[in-house]
């Protein structure tokens, strides 16, 4: 008998799986890896040591208007480790520089001044400015031009008026853009709604090269580095971040030569080979990923890759907040052919891209080839509205999953981290 103990909100869940019908386990390196050197210790000496740039504190020396630009609630980023330390970086080499801490809230809702100061720690809350990124402030955008695509390269005027643009991150494989972190602070991070739209969408999104772990030939990834260029964030701090959310390797300097370097060590860490099963058991790894069902369709592609044509995924997620987003819950709610649904998003124009798509898109994608059993807190009226089937303990989904595949034979695969593993099909 197998034994997991999986991430569910802030527990754990317990499945156990018998030996003859284990297929196996996709597990990053990550969990395993031990760094050398403390979070702190390690952002410290990627600041001292930054790549393609000089140190930020001889950056800072002269300019009067600093943005930091940092994650919001969504994101397991420890700004409590980053953010001083970035903070005394700047004054040390301009110790009266005008710092505006900028969160990059992207499409998502405004972070709360509890989770900010859960987020930073009661000094900074109380002593710095910060400012929460609009998507939808039209009085506060400005236009930058052309995106590759097409689409117009619209973001925050409080980034786009900084002397010196800084951001914090972490790295990630991303179910569309590759990796997480790097550019990704300015698109999505501190966009307008009509620019992340636009690179979102269904073409992009369909692309064989918008997915997890991929950079070359990604035409998402392609705009968003146009963007960092063009609204000159010129220095980030990003680090990677074992199953406790601790840092254990960490980047500063260039936004793309810095990140390359930090993505790397991700991949050696974390890529893994499909092993193919009936049944797959995923999560989002707990919170503050497993939020709302929105944010858990990252799990499931990782599951996407592995589970045989047909077969059942198992998708542990607490969604305490519920489906995350009023339209991507309409879209499934009033839609209940899903193959007209692809078509649809697939006939769309870039420009016609509307609120969630690209989610929507990549959901109903996962389950044209695999059913989802999610296992939540959520109402199961509401998750039979999305095609899913509810579950709200570990055995429920097993006995779904298994009536589901309904052979004596079956096997399962389980990730017990879906957001932290490159599955090579």
């Amino acid at each position: 008998m197998k034994e997991f103990m999986l991430p569910y909100g802030k527990e754990k869940l317990t499945v156990n799986i018998e030996d003859e019908h284990f297929a196996g386990v996709l597990l990053s390196d990550i969990h395993s890896y031990k760094a050398p050197k403390s979070g702190s210790e390690l952002v410290q000496e990627s600041l001292e040591n930054p790549i393609g740039t000089p140190r930020l504190c001889e950056m800072a020396a002269g300019k009067k208007n600093i943005v930091v630009i940092s994650s919001d609630h969504t994101r397991p980023v420890p700004s409590h480790i980053i953010m001083p330390l970035l903070l005394k970086e700047i004054r040390k080499g301009n110790p009266d520089a005008d710092i505006t801490i900028l969160v990059s809230t992207g499409l998502h809702r405004a972070t709360t001044d509890d989770e900010l100061k859960a987020k930073y720690g009661d000094e900074i809350f109380n002593n710095e400015k910060i400012i929460v990124h609009n998507c939808d402030d039209k009085d506060n955008l400005v236009y930058l031009g052309k995106l590759p695509s097409g689409g117009n390269l619209i973001i925050d005027k409080i980034a786009a008026e900084a002397d010196l643009l800084v951001a914090e991150g972490f790295i990630e494989p991303h179910f569309f853009a590759g990796f997480s972190g790097g550019r990704k602070s300015i698109l999505p991070g501190v966009a307008s709604r009509e620019t992340v739209m636009y690179n979102h969408n269904s073409a992009f999104i369909d692309s064989k090269y918008s997915r997890t772990g991929v950079i070359d030939g990604n035409p998402i990834h392609n705009d968003m580095l146009y963007a960092a260029r063009a609204a000159r964030l010129d220095f980030i701090v990003n680090v990677v971040l074992d199953a406790d959310h601790n840092p254990i390797f960490s980047v500063a300097g260039d936004c793309d030569l810095a990140h390359r370097v930090g993505r790397e060590f991700l991949k050696s860490k974390c890529q893994v080979d499909a092993i193919p099963a009936d049944i797959v058991i995923s999560t989002n790894g707990g919170y503050p990923l497993d939020q709302n069902v929105y944010q858990s369709v990252k799990g499931m592609t990782a599951a996407e890759a592995t589970v045989k044509e047909g077969g059942v995924i198992i998708m542990l997620s607490k969604a305490n907040d519920g489906h995350g987003g009023k339209s991507f819950y309409e879209t499934f709610r009033d839609e209940k052919d899903l193959n007209r649904m692809m078509k649809t998003f697939l006939d769309r124009k870039p420009e016609e891209t509307i609120v969630d798509q690209w989610q929507s898109q990549i959901f109903a994608r996962v389950m044209l080839k695999a059913k989802v059993v999610f296992v939540s807190s959520c109402d199961d009226a509401m998750i039979e509205d999305f095609h899913m089937i509810p579950a709200h303990s570990m055995e429920e989904a097993m006995e779904k999953a298994k009536a589901i595949v309904n052979k004596p034979d079956y096997k399962v695969t389980v990730i017990p981290d879906g957001v932290s593993v490159i599955v090579k099909e």
